[in-house]
């Protein structure tokens, strides 16, 4: 039987694979994290190739529309699954960067920097509360350094802090990813 190759992950020798089929769950242990799925689909782990095969049976019983969206399941547990393999032997992080004159951010010490302080050109500072997992400190006044385990927390986290003070189009100021770069527009000929 010929199994796509993009429904094949392969496993590295430093992760240890555990899959209950009775309880639908995937663990992961690597040498930093442990991390475990509830899934939707059977697999079959092949332990000489170190490979995990996502097949296209379901676990449970399911109706004929659900049977349409097999395929996109199956793709998006490929997905997971290599995004939990990941996460479990690398940390993420992410770098915010302020543009514009007086855009600040602080670390708040009386509250354990569990708070950060934003200037972004309001009348007023905004507060915002670290989430438990993530850590956030400050390289210099205008760099932030966003840092965990979990992917889609980092990503969020920073997405969050850009949305107080998103990039505008003209002058280029606002809260930036380390990396953006932000073509301008002309303003009005006078």
């Amino acid at each position: 039987m010929f199994i796509s190759k993009k429904y094949q992950i392969k496993i590295s020798t430093n992760i240890k694979i555990i899959y209950c089929q009775k309880k639908r769950r995937l663990t992961i242990i690597g040498p930093i994290n442990t991390k475990s799925l509830k899934l939707n689909i059977k697999l079959r782990i092949l332990e000489t190739e170190k490979t995990i095969i996502v097949t296209s049976n379901p676990i449970s019983v399911i109706s004929n529309n659900q049977k349409k969206q097999l395929k996109a399941l199956k793709g998006t547990t490929v997905a997971l699954i290599k995004q939990s393999i990941l996460e479990t032997y690398a940390v993420f992080y992410q770098k915010l960067k302020f543009v514009g004159v007086g855009y600040r951010a602080f670390d708040v010490t009386e509250f354990k920097h569990q708070l950060v302080m934003f200037k972004v050109g309001y009348s007023h500072p905004l507060y915002f509360k670290i989430p438990k997992n993530i850590t956030v400190f400050c390289l210099k006044l205008t760099r932030l350094f966003i840092y965990g385990m979990s992917y889609q927390n980092v990503k969020q986290t920073a997405s969050i802090i850009q949305s107080y003070k998103s990039p505008e189009p003209y002058k280029g100021k606002g809260i930036l990813y380390n990396n953006e770069k932000i073509t301008l527009k002309e303003g009005k000929k006078v």
